[in-house]
């Protein structure tokens, strides 16, 4: 049986060691080709705030152009990952932070990155993220969101969906422990609605199995 929806934390703790796995299915290949050569060109010169940073396979690509990185996570299992890998020439600091405690993260950002973090909020702890990143940063910074497109034959199955539209997947791990993970799947005109108190500007690229989208916080 899966364990707790709750435990998102503790699933992406156990997953650590296989977080990148996601990366190397064959048809997803050219999708992550092309947003290795976008995202590099929309952090250039930015002081970047990256949250749910994960193993630091986004971070990478981020500091080939990005003025300085700061790259955050709750686990600091996914942390210990990021710490072995090589970056730059953008400087990179890891740390673990809570994505809704971003106020115990120092520094100045003029862009926030969000990879695969967005699908992980659920839809009543939106608006209440979205505060905490306008209350951590400046109005006018650009907030980057990437994440996955729900294909079915390479997305997990939705195993069930909440009355406020809330969709889970049953993952399991190497270790052979299941766990329901919320993953949520919004359409373009979805996350504009979310984004409309918060951001403007909203730019859309659509690919088969992800999108990018980035804004300008009010």
């Amino acid at each position: 049986m899966p364990e707790s929806a709750c435990s998102l934390g503790e699933y992406y703790a156990e997953r650590a060691a296989e977080y990148d796995e996601v990366y190397r299915k064959p048809e997803r290949q050219a999708d992550l080709s092309r947003l290795r050569r976008l995202l590099p060109r929309l952090v250039a010169g930015k002081r970047v705030l990256e949250i749910a940073a994960g193993t630091g396979y986004w971070t990478q690509a981020l500091a080939t152009t990005a003025a300085a990185i700061t790259a955050t996570d709750v686990n600091a299992e996914t942390i210990a990952i990021a710490v072995e890998r090589e970056y730059g020439p953008a400087p990179v600091s890891l740390r673990t932070a809570d994505a809704y405690r971003l106020r115990d993260v120092p520094g100045e950002f003029d862009m926030v990155f969000c990879g695969f973090w967005w699908s992980h909020i659920a839809r009543a702890d939106i608006q209440g993220f979205l505060a905490g990143v306008r209350a951590r940063t400046q109005p006018g910074t650009r907030l980057v969101l990437v994440d996955n497109r729900y294909v079915p034959g390479s997305s997990t199955s939705i195993s069930r969906t909440t009355a406020e539209g809330d969709t889970y997947q049953q993952r399991q791990l190497a270790s052979g422990r299941h766990f329901e993970v919320l993953k949520n799947f919004p359409r373009r005109e979805q996350l504009a609605a979310d984004l409309t108190v918060a951001a403007a500007d909203l730019r859309w690229t659509e690919l088969q199995y992800y999108w990018l989208a980035d804004c300008v916080l009010r």
